[in-house]
Parts: structure tokens; sequence; C-alpha cells
């Protein structure tokens, strides 16, 4: 009875408020969402603004989610937007009374009078969506980290990955309808047809461009080759060409040489000095400056080099990821794929063809994740050296071959005549053979397989297209004079010795785990 005749109203109201206030409610702007899709429904240049900052999901209230859906498909299908417009597509939909029917709509229109400042309030509607999708991903890892069965690595994987679709402001749908992925491929072709250059990345060398329209985003590219063929002097020259002449960023993960090591062929390949000269610093004056002149492009070059050894798959794609949010990273390079450990903690489970067969799948998995090209070198088996007949490479000389084929866009390999010591391409022209190399595409998912010639100068670790080139090779370059011609100096090691693979043949075993 005590109680009921001290109970006071006004005192209980504000005792259920501040309950209330130590509670916790998702990152929302109710209004601001009522504000958009009513200023969406009267002025069409407010629809023109938003339409590529928000998506569906981004909206807190479900009946708003229906509404922004029909606006979306009233868009793609080129038709108006209004009130009439839009009641009617979510009558289409079956979704009319799921979004508060044809009154609510018209509560939203007349909540606002124009589309002025639409944009900046879909970005504060943005940000409350990243703030609950960061509440989310943040409860799914503490809930998974209680979890015993959970391996660390791939939980550590797993958070990065989803971090980093919040970062980049596309949080994964299931699913996206057929009607959405056409006018994605429609407006790809239409700024295909409008650019100039190839539809992908451009390696500089011409013929192989030609093929393969460039290095396509989300493409996996294997290039493999028996040591000594030339495999990293041709990604270096390949990513000196994308860097340097294209301006695109390039990632190089070298897992077999030092970065310090890899910038001094690329010093070699671009002042034209041999290596020989370049690791002895026997250097003559004009030639020092030769040095300085010649290496300003390459300092200014978008070129990053990892030289992280046993680099495992986990800490190369959070690093890519990185570098790709941080510098716009258009292709990355890995040297080699062998070299690499599967295990987040240097040390692979399984045997060595279930490692690779890991490493390969989650290649590609970041080259469709990052939307980039990623090439990864690959060592050819022993089988190339004991055919008695052609040492042409083929797909089953590929070490773990089923893995990597099976997970690979393209295929290719490097093949020189000259390393095997044939002095003539085995064509019908029998041309000589000397100084050159041949790019052979074995496998192209989306394309034609055709083997490109290059010129192959040794003694600058460089690549370089065949048709630029006239003379033989003992007169390359052409236009420099005696003394800095690097081909006439004496004592020079031969193009197989100056840039072979640190992997040595000695060192070479077939029960090697790579």
């Amino acid at each position: 009875m005590e109680n009921v005749k001290n109970y006071n109203p006004a005192k209980a109201d504000r005792t259920t408020i501040i309950n209330l206030e130590k509670g916790k409610l998702p990152p929302q702007v109710i209004d601001l969402e009522e504000a958009v899709l009513g200023a969406m429904m009267i002025d069409k240049k407010g629809v023109d603004e938003v339409i590529d900052i928000l998506q569906p999901d981004a909206f807190y209230k479900e009946a708003h989610k229906h509404i922004f859906e029909a606006i979306v498909q009233l868009f793609t299908e080129t038709q108006p937007i209004d009130l009439l417009t839009v009641s009617a597509q979510l009558r289409k939909n079956a979704k009319l009374d799921l979004a508060g029917g044809d009154f609510y709509l018209i509560q939203l229109t007349q909540k606002i009078s124009s589309s002025a400042h639409i944009e900046f309030h879909s970005r504060i509607i943005l940000q409350k969506f990243i703030q609950r999708s960061l509440i989310r991903i943040s409860s799914d890892i503490i809930e998974e980290s209680y979890d015993e069965t959970t391996d660390v690595f791939d939980l550590l994987d797993k958070a990065e990955s989803k971090l980093y679709e919040v970062t980049q402001g596309n949080i994964k749908r299931s699913s996206e309808t057929a009607q959405s992925l056409v006018l994605q491929a429609k407006k790809r072709i239409e700024e295909i047809a409008n650019q100039k250059g190839l539809s992908g990345v451009e390696t500089g060398f011409t013929k192989l461009d030609a093929i393969t329209s460039g290095w396509q985003p989300s493409d996996l590219i294997i290039i493999a080759a028996r040591p000594g063929m030339g495999k990293t002097a041709f990604v270096l020259s390949m990513a000196r060409n994308i860097a340097i002449d294209y301006g695109h960023a390039v990632a190089l993960f070298s897992l077999e040489m030092s970065s310090v090591q890899l910038i001094t062929r690329l010093i070699s390949s671009e002042t034209g000095l041999s290596s020989e000269k370049l690791r002895t610093g026997k250097l003559e004056k004009h030639e020092w400056e030769q040095l300085s002149v010649k290496v300003k492009n390459l300092e200014k070059a978008p070129l990053f080099i990892d030289d992280s050894p046993s680099l495992s798959i986990f800490d190369l794609r959070a690093k890519a990821r990185r570098l790709v949010s941080q510098h716009g990273i258009k292709i990355i390079i890995v040297d080699y794929l062998q070299l690499m450990t599967a295990g987040g903690n240097g040390k692979g489970g399984g045997n060595r063809e279930q490692e690779i067969s890991t490493i390969s799948r989650n290649l590609k998995a970041l080259a469709k994740e990052l939307a980039v090209p990623v090439i990864a070198l690959s060592q050819l088996s022993r089988a190339v050296e004991t055919r008695g007949s052609s040492k042409r490479p083929l797909l089953s000389d590929l070490r773990e071959s089923g893995a990597i084929e099976q997970d690979a866009d393209i295929v290719s390999f490097i093949y020189r005549p000259e390393y095997y010591k044939i002095e003539e391409w085995d064509d019908d022209e029998q041309s000589p053979s000397a100084g050159q190399a041949e790019f052979m595409i074995a496998k192209h998912r989306n394309g034609s397989l055709e083997n490109v010639r290059l010129k192959f100068i040794g003694n600058l670790g460089k690549f370089d297209n065949l048709e630029d080139f006239s003379g033989s090779y003992d007169d390359l370059p052409s236009k420099m004079n005696h003394d800095d011609n690097p081909f006439q100096s004496k004592n020079l090691p031969s193009p197989n010795e100056a840039f072979g693979s640190n992997l040595n043949e000695e060192e070479e075993d077939d029960d090697m785990p790579f």
C-alpha cells in the first residue's frame, strides 16, 4: 500500500528513459534515410548523385531497403522515377505493403522539398552502414575466436578480408542478377571501346599484348620454365615496361632473390651497363654519368618489391591487400610459386602437392578479390632435360601440374634453344635462335594458344620485342659506340651465366619438395 502511495509517474518515466539509454542501438539515421528516398522520388538529379553511393543493404529500416531497390530497378531500366512509378514497381515486386504502402511513400515526398545536400546525406547513411558492418564482423570474429577448432591463421585471413571489403566499400552480396551482370558487362565493353590501348595491363611486348589484350583483371597467369631460361629476367622486363612506360603500379614478391639484386638487374637493363660492371663497380667516368642519368625514370617508377623469404600465402594476401588499397597496385608478380608456404606459421600441412594446391587456389582467389592480374612464376620438372629430341616444355612438365594447371587462366612457358646449344629454330625456315626466346601460351582460358618470339639480351638480363631489332645478337645495341657497348666488352659472362637462376642444376632434384 505504501508503495502505491509513493508511486510517481514522472519519476517512473524518467527511470525508464535512463534504462533505455544504458542499452545499445545499432548506428542509424532514419530521418536522413527518409530524406534521401523522398528526394530521389521528386528530383531525378538526386537519383544520379546517390545511385552509385548506396545499395539496398545500406538502409537500416527494412521498408527503406525495398523502396530503394525499386528505385534502382527503375533506374537500370531507364524508366522515370517518381511517386507513381515507384509505387507501381513495389506493387510489381509484391513489396508495396512491406514498404509501408502508398501512404508512406506520400509522406516521404512531403518531408523534403528538393534534392539539395542529398549526396552528403547519403554518405552519412553509408557511414552508419559501415559502422553496423564493423560491429557484425567484430562479433563474428569474437565468436569464432572462442572456438578452439578454428585455425587461427584462417581466422586472421578471413578477418582481414572482411575488413578490406568494408574499407573498399564493397560489402559482398551473395549473388547478383543476370540483369545486373549484363549491365556491368555492357558498361565494361563500352569503356574498352572508348579507351585507347588494351583492356588489360599492357606488358610492352607487342605480339603478346595482341594475343591477350593485356593481362586481364582477376586472371591467374603462370609463367614456367627450367632454371636459366630467364623467368625472372622476363618478369623484370615486363614490370619495368608496366611501371615506367605505362605508369601502372606493380607489386613484386621475390622469394628467391633480394630486392637489391632485383633492382640491380633493372638498373643494368635500363642503363645498358653490363651486370659484370655493376657487380664490380668498375665503371668509367662516362659510365657513372650514364648510370646517374638513366636511372631517374626507374627511381620514379611505381614499383614495390618485397623480398620476404618463405612467404606464406596468408602473408602474401595481407600484404597485397594493403598495397592495392594504399598504392593502387594494378598487377601482382610472385617469384616463384614453389618457394611459398601454405601455412601461416611457415609450415604447410599435408604433402607438398596438397600445399601447392592450396597456394595456387589462394592466388586465384586473391586475383578475383582484388580484381588485378596475378602472375606467378613456376619451376618445371627435369622431364624437359631427359627428352631426346625437342626440349620444348609441355603442360605435363609442370610440377604439381594438376593443381596449378586447373587454377590458372593462362599457363605459359619460356623456351630458349640457345640454352641447349640448339642453334636454329625447329621451324620451316630454320632461322637462327641466338639471342632469342619463345613465350609459349599452352593454356588460355579466354583466348588462343600461340607462341611469341622475343629478343633476349643476356648480358643485360632483358627481354624485348624481336621486331625492334634487325641485327644479330652480337651487333646489339647498334646505337652504342664501341666503348659503351657491353656486348663488345671482354671477359663478360655468357647470357646463361649472367642471368641464370640462383637455383642451379646441381642443387635441383625432383625428390626435393620444390
